[in-house]
């Protein structure tokens, strides 16, 4: 195990560190010593030469408290508002505090669209890149006051392993208020233990990442494994550990034995991949046989119709859909070169039949092997 961490960690130039809601807030309002205390270890981190962004939670919890409401409002409108209230006080208090180490801090507010297009995807990453060549902090959110269900990034335990992605990170440092990921629920099972390494995401793993998200966070336990299941898909690792310990993030880069640490896959997504595989929203459903589970996990070739088993959802040519095995195993997202109604025409044919029934063949595969990603590791 700390093998492992010491050897990650020594090599670690460019990280993302996450810090919830349940870290930075108490029954007044924001934790302005946990605030104070996680600007000061990204300082030093940065002193040290680490580039850093820190995605932050806090703006719904601090909105919350500073217009004295006892839980979120069942309203969009109002839900906004106070996001919008949090967000301001959660910036300022960032400005003020990192300016008393001398550093400079800039926002980014970001929604689902702005990762899913292509080209603003991009901008995002320059820009990011730009700030971190400055010196400067990136402090990320999601834009709650603009957002709706269909252009949600989720949670910020999703939108850090995407910024992770996005930024070719070395490590994702989740923080959150337990000190990682425990066999049971440390809450309210004194026998439950900590699992201080996680070498695969398997369905053991998933079925004890449970527990409901806290009173003023959106994500739970899961949204955490689901996070490093994205980000070890990518060959980063990430660390979920409790950001209320003193010097978490120092002790961290020493190599100390704390929270859970995710090993990362071998093989590494390019950017591309990345972005198909984590930030599209898939328009449908192909199911596929078994051989061709085969040939695009070990063999990275692409979709032929002959493959193709069923299809659910209608969907263009360009759109990306998600391909599962006949296990019910989801395998991954690919851009499709068909529509859903003439793949429903050509499933399980030869290529070489294609215009036979579709009048002219344009492409031999549904899915191109450059257009692909391929994220299952199975159990």
């Amino acid at each position: 195990m700390k093998r492992h961490r010491k050897e990650y960690f020594s090599r670690v130039r460019r990280v993302v560190v996450k810090v919830g809601s349940g870290v930075l807030t108490k029954d007044s309002g924001l934790n302005l010593n946990v605030v104070e205390s996680i600007s000061s270890q990204i300082s030093q981190l940065m002193d040290q030469g680490m580039e850093v962004i820190l995605v932050s939670s806090g703006a719904m919890a601090a909105g919350l408290r500073k217009m004295g409401f006892s839980r979120r409002p069942d309203e969009i409108p109002q839900r906004q508002a106070i996001a919008a209230i949090g967000q301001a006080g959660l910036i300022l208090e960032y400005e003020k505090m990192f300016a008393r180490f001398g550093r400079k801090v800039a926002q980014i507010l970001l929604t689902a669209n702005d990762l899913s297009n292509r080209v603003r995807y991009l901008n995002v990453r320059n820009t990011l890149n730009t700030l971190v060549s400055w010196k400067v902090l990136p402090i990320i959110n999601e834009n709650d006051t603009v957002v709706t269900d269909e252009i949600k990034v989720g949670d910020n335990d999703n939108l850090s392993a995407v910024i992770a992605l996005l930024l070719d990170a070395d490590i994702l440092i989740n923080l959150t208020d337990i000190d990682g990921l425990f066999t049971k629920n440390p809450k309210t099972d004194p026998e439950a233990e900590l699992i201080s390494e996680v070498p695969e995401i398997d369905k053991n793993i998933e079925s004890i990442a449970t527990g409901l998200p806290g009173v003023l966070g959106t994500g739970g336990m899961m949204s955490k494994v689901t996070a490093a299941r994205k980000t070890v898909a990518a060959s980063i690792p990430m660390i979920i550990a409790n950001g209320a310990r003193q010097n978490i993030l120092l002790d961290l880069f020493d190599g100390k034995d704390l929270g859970t640490f995710f090993i990362p896959g071998k093989e590494r997504l390019n950017s591309r991949k990345c972005w198909i595989a984590f930030n599209l929203k898939p328009k449908g459903k192909l199911v596929i046989d078994d051989g061709a589970s085969r040939a695009l996990s070990g063999q990275g070739k692409s979709l032929l119709p002959i493959g193709i088993k069923s299809v659910t959802g209608s969907f263009s040519v360009g759109d990306p859909v998600e391909f599962w095995d006949m296990s019910g195993n989801r395998l991954g997202v690919g851009l499709v070169n068909y529509s859903s109604a003439d793949i429903d025409k050509i499933k399980g044919l030869n290529s070489s039949k294609i215009s036979q029934f579709l009048g002219s063949k344009p492409y031999d595969e549904v899915i191109h092997r450059d257009n692909l990603a391929f994220t299952f590791k199975a159990d």
